[in-house]
């Protein structure tokens, strides 16, 4: 029988909470996860109530070890996600695009970060727009003491986060490394108490949410231009994201309620 909660979806108010949940395998991404996260997202994409999505992993041990090996070593998983693992460009690019539909979704995704993340659940939180760690957390990319090249985006979006040179040695070696080695090379942006993590995850989450998300979309748009446009073309198309934002016609009146504030 399907795990039907392998990826929950919890909406309170404008803020929504993807749980990875398979806590007795380390949040292990299996074939049900993956159609999870597809799921959820495109949940996330159809409900314009939602403002900013959480994404934390169940239990106290990890925020996911990356792919289920038992999964890729049956070569399983549904026909409608990837008909064989790691065998044909199709498959394997469309088993891709789940973790894309996160990056690409409209509003903020913040990562929190509650444990292990390996592999694949280190290729999904490159996917989010903030991410936050827990002090006990472990990051790393053990794909090539495996036999294969990671392959779900990190070859691509590690180094516009960490650098190619960082981004180089922790493919290259598959070597495991602590959060705070983790926020000293910026892949991630801050380290908490594993107790505080959810709690400032959420707190972040309510201060953006209280921000008109016309102008929180239309911020999270003109900066992920950067990893895709020239200077002088996202400069341009800055521009027009902020006209067509508002964010020129409102400038006034916010300016004017902050000075009243001063």
């Amino acid at each position: 029988m399907a795990n039907q909660d392998a990826v929950r979806l919890d909406i309170k108010d404008t803020i929504a909470t993807v749980l990875l949940n398979r806590p007795e395998a380390l949040n292990a991404f299996d074939h049900e996860v993956l159609l999870g996260l597809q799921k959820r997202a495109q949940a996330i994409k159809e409900n314009p109530e939602v403002r900013v999505v959480v994404m934390t992993g169940a239990g106290d041990k990890a925020f996911s070890a990356g792919l289920d090996l038992k999964m890729v070593a049956s070569g399983g998983g549904p026909k409608d996600i990837f008909p064989s693992y790691r065998q044909g460009y199709d498959s394997l690019y469309t088993l891709k695009m789940i973790f894309t539909m996160y990056e690409d979704l409209a509003v903020p995704v913040i990562a929190a970060i509650n444990g292990y993340c390996l592999g694949a659940g280190l290729e999904l939180i490159l996917c989010c727009d903030i991410r936050l760690a827990c002090d006990t957390a472990v990051f790393g990319l053990p794909e090539i003491q495996l036999g294969v090249i990671p392959d779900l985006g990190s070859t691509q979006r590690l180094p516009r986060i960490v650098g190619s040179g960082i981004a180089k040695e922790l493919i290259l070696t598959g070597r495991r490394i602590p959060a705070a080695e983790a926020v000293r090379v910026r892949l991630v942006d801050h380290v908490y108490p594993k107790d505080q993590l959810m709690i400032e995850a959420n707190k972040l989450a309510d201060e953006i949410a209280k921000i008109d998300p016309h102008l929180i979309q239309g911020a999270k748009r003109a900066v992920n231009l950067t990893t895709s446009t020239p200077l002088d073309v996202g400069l341009r198309m800055e521009t027009d994201i902020c006209l067509s934002s508002g964010s020129a016609a409102t400038m006034g009146e916010a300016a004017q309620q902050f000075v009243k504030k001063e």
